[in-house]
């Protein structure tokens, strides 16, 4: 038996999320789907982070377990790049890839060992409507002050009771969670700007980013200052807070491990 470590690539946007679901197309019933084609065995991909439906993926890491036998019973010999061709060869119709594949120690876990996630929300903010980008990032019409957008994201940082932030179906056992970096760039296109959240921790509550981006567009209007959005966090109650960011502009972007 072997575990394999997968880098996985995928729009989110034909997919119910990364979780395998009984009645639903998901990220994970196709990789899972393209494994058993493969090799004819039904096997379990340990994922770092369960995205929701519509969120996107540049790194998102995973394992498996592989016992990789002639139909007699012998060893087979595989390595990290033929594995991969091998999947991604039944996924030729799919929004999905596999990126990059390595033989890793048995204690390595995907989603148990993982230090640090990547996340990343892309805005568009613009008067007219989407076309390239369009499942890819948040239209947002309204002009943003990206300037006190960063200031008031300055409240996120540290350990903190996110419930404000937290979706109402969110089943970890405690909402607290640290957010250790929360910087947002932007630059300037063509009738508008290019507004990139990037956010950094160990974990998050289910819609936590989005949440967390969604209250922030609020100061960028002028709804809120940055006084209001620090309450909003204080309050720890989901109804004090923005509203949540649509999943198009949500990327998994990297998942580290050491």
């Amino acid at each position: 038996m072997t575990r394999w470590r997968l880098t996985i690539e995928y729009n989110g946007a034909p997919y119910s999320g990364f979780q395998r679901q009984p009645d639903a197309v998901t990220v994970q019933g196709v990789i899972e789907d393209a494994i058993e084609n493969f090799c004819q065995q039904r096997l379990t991909v340990t994922v770092a982070g369960r995205t929701d439906a519509g969120v996107h993926a540049k790194g998102q890491i995973a394992h498996l377990d592989l016992d990789y036998k002639t139909a007699d019973g012998r060893p087979r010999a595989i390595d990290g790049h033929g594995l991969a061709k091998a999947i991604n060869a039944h996924m030729i119709d799919e929004a999905v890839s596999i990126i990059h594949c390595e033989e890793v120690d048995e204690d390595f876990h995907a989603r148990f060992t993982a230090k640090n996630k990547l996340y990343t929300y892309k805005i568009i903010n613009r008067p007219h409507d989407l076309t390239i980008e369009k499942n890819f990032a948040w239209w947002f019409k309204r002009k943003l002050n990206v300037e006190a957008m960063c200031e008031a994201s300055k409240h996120l940082i540290g350990t903190h009771d996110f419930s404000t932030f937290r979706a109402a179906e969110c089943q970890a056992n405690s909402p607290i969670r640290t957010v250790d970096k929360f910087d947002i760039e932007s630059r300037d296109i063509l009738n508008g700007q290019e507004i990139l959240c990037h956010v950094e921790g160990r974990s998050f509550l289910h819609h936590q980013v989005r949440n967390m981006v969604g209250s922030l567009t609020l100061v960028g209007e002028g709804k809120w200052s940055g006084d209001d959005f620090k309450r909003s966090l204080e309050a720890a109650d989901r109804k004090e807070g923005g509203p949540n960011a649509p999943p198009d502009g949500l990327y998994l972007v990297r998942v580290d491990y050491k």
